[in-house]
């Protein structure tokens, strides 16, 4: 049976947390290693990821080329201008091509429905790499950041400012399977779609809704924010406007807990969405967050091929 990794559901919490423990372990033990010499077991020897981009990507394209470098495999790049999908090709059509010559596949896209088409017609794994509902990879990366900053995940509060975007989608999502609370101060209309919130409740996370920014940091664990302004969108002078008391500055950070992180999943757009000050601060752990892309990229790929 294929494995495809399009929601962090598609795994579920047990697989999530074995993939979190399992990235773990082979960073530790690649410390002071070349970036692209293979893990001493090479699991993916001889595979090959077909990563396919109709978005722009830094941290999501090199996590998933170095990804595969480390597990002892390869990758290669299309995007619309570099192939026939730029020219009208189905994403049914290229699904079963790069089935025949590719031993998984990765998109990046905007429609969901594009993602959920290409697993429905490849014949192997497909990962969601980031579509306009939802980007899991970004949070199996997020929670292996924290538990390595001590935080432990059942009973975490975490609190969200800004955008009901398809980062929170997956963070709500997250939050039902690995029994975490969510506090989201977002401007009215701009909350987060309503299935996500109903899902991590029907998981047994409490949600907060509210307008109150300092109330949702208030003794919360850890805070995060992305850019208000998403790829794509135009327009935004009014959103800009409504996000502005959602900034996450050093005010914002006194009303969590002393030992609190702050994660963003890049790239930021310093003095809109979070102050320098936070951003370059002691309790900024974005760095770490963006190279566990790799990290949480191996295991995601691991699972997809049956080994974890």
């Amino acid at each position: 049976m294929v494995r495809s990794f399009l929601d962090l559901s598609d795994a579920g919490g047990d697989a999530i947390a074995a993939m979190i423990g399992d990235a773990v372990d082979r960073k530790a033990e690649r410390q002071g290693w070349p970036k692209a010499k293979p893990d001493r077991d090479a699991p993916l020897d001889g595979h090959v990821l077909a990563m396919v981009f109709e978005k722009n990507s830094t941290r999501t394209r090199v996590s998933f080329d170095v990804a595969m470098r480390q597990l002892g495999g390869s990758a290669f790049v299309l995007d619309n201008a570099s192939s026939q999908l730029g020219r009208g090709e189905s994403i049914a059509d290229t699904a079963r091509v790069l089935s025949r010559m590719a031993d998984a596949i990765m998109l990046r896209t905007d429609d969901h429905a594009k993602i959920e088409e290409m697993a429905h017609y490849a014949h192997v794994p497909v990962i969601n790499g980031l579509t306009d509902r939802s980007h899991p990879c970004q949070i199996v990366a997020d929670l292996l950041t924290l538990v390595e900053h001590g935080k432990a995940l059942p009973g975490l509060e975490l609190a969200w400012f800004g955008d009901g975007n398809n980062v929170l989608h997956s963070v709500l999502e997250a939050a039902g399977l690995m029994k975490f609370n969510v506090r989201i101060a977002t401007p009215k209309g701009y909350e987060p779609e309503a299935e996500f919130v109903e899902l991590a409740r029907q998981g047994g996370s409490t949600v907060t809704l509210t307008q109150d920014a300092a109330q949702a940091a208030k003794g919360a664990d850890v805070l995060v924010t992305d850019t208000w302004i998403s790829m794509g969108q135009e327009h935004a002078e009014a959103k800009l406007a409504a996000m502005e008391p959602y900034r996450v500055d050093a005010a914002l950070m006194r009303h969590a807990k002393s030992d609190a992180v702050f994660l963003h999943c890049l790239p930021a757009h310093v003095g809109d969405e979070v102050s320098e000050e936070v951003f370059e601060g002691s309790q900024s752990v974005v760095f770490d967050e963006a190279e566990n892309r790799i990290h949480a990229q191996k295991s995601v790929l691991r699972w997809c091929f049956g080994q974890i």
